[in-house]
């Protein structure tokens, strides 16, 4: 492990539909806690070019990468006020992701790292995601993820930097994707998850009922496919009664499905929580919760309800570092850099990295 007791690390993300650079400076305490600060974090939407498809199309993501990722980066630095000299290291998203865009992201910071002759950090974007809190909140290892997105529902017990024992996932569809998709189904807009969130605010949670896949049931493992399938015919159902979906069945569809996501959810996590209390040693039990969708007001206040019961303390990042970012990219490379674990400039981009698959020295 370096003796060095700071880093300043330049963060690049574009494994999916935004373009996002950011610098990150990581230090140390003479206690021994960690402390993460924000110099700059730019973040470049793609919305308004995939809206009009109703999902991102990875081509275009690739170019938008392709036409903006210089002129951000460049942004990032100078709104840091650091030069790339300054940097103690740069790192970037090599998967798992949209690999155009990943390959954008990735061959940017290896043409950066190879001027400045600073050491690369290739970056696991879920790890990105995990260790966020530890940069907003500083907390210690271990704690228990619960991270949800667009591509990704698991749950893990997390020890250290790159140290993951995956626990369940899901079978099927993430949840993420079963917002986005009911969402598409009733023409709510693009990106779905907060715009289904906002339609359910005006709803009756308990008009429909609908199926609670895997609710019960022993394990950590997710399933929303069933229930994504149900939407679909109350949508149909209701479309036949009237002729159409007025505002009302809309927002009931939404809250009604919204409000099963959280009931599994949490008891999903109810078990995770069961299984990991005894490993959690003398200190505060966490619950972390991280990826896009924990963004949802709703489901995060059904698992700090959940947490408490337990003895567990919820946390979750602020809104804007939920969401794919340059901070949590430049963070996890800061946090790797720390251990000394630093990549080649050989190092291939990946569609597909599971969080499991990562290694590192022992972490505090």
């Amino acid at each position: 492990m370096t003796s060095a007791r700071a880093h300043l690390v330049l963060g690049i993300e574009t494994s999916c539909d935004e373009t996002a650079a950011a610098v990150v400076r990581r230090t140390v305490a003479p206690d021994g806690a960690v402390r993460g600060e924000i110099l700059s974090n730019v973040v470049l939407s793609q919305v308004e070019e995939h809206a009009p498809y109703g999902g991102v199309v990875p081509e275009i993501a690739a170019r938008a990468h392709v036409e903006h990722l210089d002129r951000l980066t460049a942004q990032a630095l100078a709104e840091a006020g650091v030069g790339l000299g300054d940097l103690d290291g740069i790192a970037a998203t090599s998967g798992p992701g949209l690999i155009g865009g990943v390959i954008v992201g990735l061959m940017t910071a290896k043409g950066l790292a190879f001027a400045s002759g600073k050491p690369l950090i290739a970056v696991n974007h879920l790890e990105g995601h995990a260790l966020t809190v530890r940069m907003t909140h500083g907390i210690p290892f271990p704690y228990l993820l619960l991270l949800v997105s667009g591509g990704h529902s698991q749950l893990l017990f997390v020890s250290g930097v790159g140290r993951f024992e995956l626990l369940g996932s899901t079978v099927d569809d993430a949840v993420g994707e079963a917002f986005d998709k009911v969402a598409k189904l009733m023409n709510l807009g693009f990106p779905g998850g907060p715009a289904l969130e906002r339609t359910a605010e005006r709803g009756d949670p308990k008009r429909f009922s609908l199926p609670r896949p895997m609710f019960g049931r022993a394990g950590c493992d997710f399933s929303f496919s069933g229930l994504k399938t149900a939407v679909r015919l109350t949508v149909e159902r209701e479309k036949e009664k009237s002729g159409g979906l007025t505002e009302e069945d809309k927002a009931d569809i939404a809250a009604s499905f919204q409000a099963t996501v959280a009931e599994v959810v949490a008891d999903r996590v109810r078990h995770a929580m069961a299984m990991v209390k005894p490993e959690m040693g003398a200190g505060p039990c966490r619950l972390v919760v991280a990826g896009g969708v924990a963004a949802n007001r709703a489901l995060r206040a059904r698992l700090d309800g959940e947490a408490r019961t337990a003895g567990f303390e919820l946390v979750v990042p602020p809104f804007g570092l939920c969401t794919d970012n340059g901070a949590m990219i430049a963070w996890a490379g800061a946090e790797r850099l720390a251990l000394g674990l630093v990549d080649g400039l050989d190092t291939a981009p990946r569609a597909r990295w599971p969080l499991s698959s990562l290694q590192s020295p022992l972490s505090n």
